[in-house]
């Protein structure tokens, strides 16, 4: 498909770009970002960092899988709604294929292969990755002292302990009532989810899967621990599937790349094969598809707006800082013993003295290393 769309660009190239980004994009929302900033920004130049940073904040204020939702907002922004489509199935689809694959061997065999070797070392090295596109996302959001001033109250109202949505919105609301000069501006854009309810269920067929699984990416904020709580509740606790299916299946969504939402089809698996795999897929990316081309239009006139636009800035300002609390935590986890400190550093001084590099081969040169240093 060779059709020709904005600045020369053709639906083929924004296909190959994150059917790419699917394959190689292990790590999470944070390091796929950090991923497409690194294509989309500087090599390619599709857009300026501002409007990335612009997309990086819409995506925090809708439900539904972050970086997955960038991508879409990328492919509307070069292609349209054609674009839009073609990014978001060329991205989600490496995932799908493979935890599928893995769900086919899980039902066969009753175990996923181990993989602890590779992911040891993978996840330090991701932490070089986004602390470095972090560092220039948080250079290029930050405007003077009211981004201290955002910044400052995100980092209180996260260790605080309050959700990440109401923060973001806080923090917008923040921005809002700094500019606001008195004047009404007319109405201003509501940005409210669309929510969806479920029909109560007693036997998961592969329709009420897709009921069930629409419900979940409709409402759903969060990482694939907020993930694991909601479908704990709809599916563990209503007997459709063991708590153990269900670690496992989380589990195979974060070691495959790409979105960890792809837990959706080992799950759909489990429970009606291939027809259940494909209804539980559907269902919760859907709600990314319809929430992005809704919002990405909205994005520049708020940017025109001098309100909203101090909305978005005070939105980009805290979401970078949630990434970076993010990382704090991961490092935490992560970076434990001389093994993978070591593979931190050397992936920090990768990204400094390489900063055009693929940051995939920064993750697997980490996952072979970490095999590696676990022989010694």
């Amino acid at each position: 498909m060779q059709e020709r769309v904005k600045s020369g660009t053709t639906l083929r190239e924004i296909a190959l770009l994150f059917l790419k980004l699917g394959i190689t994009g292990f790590g999470g929302p944070a390091v796929h970002i950090a991923m497409m900033e690194k294509e989309v920004v500087r090599k390619k130049k599709w857009m300026d960092r501002d409007h990335f940073l612009d997309l990086v904040g819409a995506t925090n204020l809708i439900p539904g899988p972050n970086s997955t939702e960038m991508t879409m907002h990328i492919g509307r922004e070069r292609a349209g709604a054609v674009g839009l489509v073609v990014a978001g199935c060329c991205f989600i689809l490496p995932a799908v294929l493979i935890t599928g694959l893995f769900a086919w061997g899980y039902q066969q065999y009753g175990h996923l292969p181990e993989v602890y070797p590779f992911i040891y070392g993978v996840k330090p090295a991701i932490i070089a990755v986004v602390l470095s596109v972090t560092l220039k996302l948080i250079r290029q959001a930050w405007k003077g002292w009211h981004s201290a001033l955002f910044a400052a109250a995100t980092l209180i109202a996260v260790l605080s302990g309050l959700h990440e949505i109401l923060t973001l919105f806080g923090a917008g609301m923040l921005g809002m009532s700094l500019a606001y000069t008195g004047k009404r501006s007319g109405t201003l854009p509501v940005l409210s989810p669309m929510l969806l309810k479920a029909a109560s269920l007693t036997q998961p067929g592969n329709w009420q899967l897709l009921t069930i699984f629409l419900k979940v990416g409709s409402l759903l904020y969060g990482s694939g621990y907020v993930l694991f709580a909601f479908l704990d509740a709809e599916l563990v606790a209503k007997g459709y599937l063991s708590r153990q299916v269900l670690t496992d299946a989380i589990a195979a969504g974060q070691f495959t790349p790409g979105p960890v939402f792809s837990s959706a089809t080992f799950i759909g698996w489990q429970i009606g094969g291939i027809a259940g795999a494909v209804g539980a897929t559907i269902g919760i990316f859907l709600p990314s598809f319809l929430f992005v081309a809704l919002l990405n239009p909205l994005v520049k006139k708020l940017r025109a707006s001098k309100v909203m636009s101090s909305f978005l800035d005070a939105v980009n300002i805290a979401a970078v800082i949630l990434i970076l609390v993010m990382l704090a935590e991961m490092g935490a986890a992560s970076v434990q013993g001389w093994r993978t400190a070591a593979i931190a550093v050397a992936g920090v001084a990768v990204t400094l003295l390489y900063p055009n590099l693929n940051t995939a081969w920064i993750i697997l040169g980490g996952a072979f290393a970490g095999y590696l240093l676990l022989l010694v």
